[in-house]
């Protein structure tokens, strides 16, 4: 085929399949958003979600443990970037130990995959990645709904390296395709670390049922020494059989669309003078009981969880000349898109009496959260 008829080729490619509206799947893949914080010291002890939104560390049973931060050192094009470094290695690996960094996707985000049924189409997986040293990893795309598998392994280098990876389209699964709800049915995981529960088999280049011996066959140990430092971003899933650019996005389409998972409501640190962030309007329902609604700034995911950080003083109340110094908070009816939270243990007022709640410290913090 001649240059130009490669090219053509190329731009029937795109025109008709990847280059049209939104193509990249993930969320948060350039990093940018990180609502809970930029830096998180002593990760390892247990999974959760700590700097950048959406990416869920997912570990267990090592000793090994690392610092994870949102920093800016990004390959050109990227302001950001997800680094971990290891802070205490663990080299007496027990065959049940794991780590990976994973992203979790709705079922309902994924139909467009067609997945487990005729007509179900490759997905192409992209990302940049640099390390301290090299490292043979595995990324890997999982289903839940029918506990299957798919893998691919990478060599990382200390530069900044763009890898894509093809992978094969799941047409007989011998279940149903992928839900069609707001529960996790694909995730994006790259693997860091594993025991022989993890290493012992074949690695899973085509799609099979989940084995966990197939996951990391191969990999090298993130937790092999203080010295490693791991760096992710610009994560593009697509569907399709050609990594196309980054789909870049504007800061705020990507802060609403993790907003649907977690959003922070207020926090005393990002207010005009670093402590006193407003909170929501509220009333007094009897002279120990104050109510308050808070509207969020998007529907959720599902119905939230209050996650408040709360100690002696870090909420005031303010009403009728006067105020008073709350320590937390608990929920009493949610749904989606509106909270109703209260106190009755360290309010003392006048029923009827309305005013406005506001965080007092720093530190205070009211956010919410669906994750997946």
């Amino acid at each position: 085929m001649t240059k130009a008829a490669e090219l053509a080729k190329m731009g029937e490619v795109l025109t008709n399949s990847q280059i049209g509206g939104r193509r990249n799947i993930v969320i948060n893949g350039a990093m940018q958003v990180a609502q809970r914080a930029t830096s998180a010291t002593g990760v390892g002890a247990s999974a959760g979600y700590f700097t950048c939104d959406r990416w869920k560390a997912e570990l267990g049973n090592s000793a090994g443990r690392f610092t994870m931060s949102q920093t800016s050192d990004g390959p050109t094009g990227f302001a950001n970037c997800l680094k971990l470094d290891c802070t205490t290695a663990d080299t007496s690996i027990a065959a049940n130990e794991f780590l990976y960094i994973a992203q979790s996707l709705e079922g309902q985000d994924v139909q467009l995959l067609n997945k487990g049924v005729t007509g179900a189409k490759q997905v192409t997986l992209s990302f940049y990645v640099k390390a301290s040293s090299a490292l043979n990893l595995v990324a890997e795309i999982q289903d839940y709904d029918n506990g299957r598998i798919i893998a691919k392994s990478y060599a990382t280098t200390t530069d900044w390296v763009r890898h894509e990876m093809i992978f094969d389209a799941d047409t007989d699964d011998g279940s149903s395709p992928l839900d069609d709800d707001n529960g996790a049915s694909l995730a994006v995981n790259f693997w860091l670390h594993g025991g022989s529960n993890f290493t012992s088999g074949t690695l899973n280049t085509s799609w099979q049922n989940r084995t966990d011996a197939n996951r990391f066959v191969g990999g090298d140990s993130f937790f092999s020494s203080t010295d490693n430092n791991f760096f992710l971003t610009g994560v593009q899933l697509e569907v399709g059989s050609q990594a196309t650019p980054f789909e870049h996005r504007s800061f705020g389409e990507e802060l609403a669309l993790c907003q649907r998972y977690y959003a922070v409501v207020a926090h005393g640190a990002s207010s005009q003078d670093g402590t006193s962030h407003p909170v929501s309007m509220g009333a007094m329902y009897n002279s120990s009981t104050l109510y308050s609604n808070l509207e969020l700034p998007c529907d959720m995911r599902t119905t939230p969880t209050l996650e408040i950080v709360s100690a002696t003083g870090y909420y005031t109340f303010y009403r009728n000349g006067g105020s008073d110094v709350v320590d937390d908070f608990a929920l009493t009816k949610w749904g989606t898109r509106v909270l109703e939270f209260y106190n009755n243990s360290d309010i003392s007022g006048t029923a009827g009496h309305a005013g406005f709640i506001r965080t007092s410290n720093s530190a205070a913090k009211f956010a919410v959260t669906a994750e997946l």
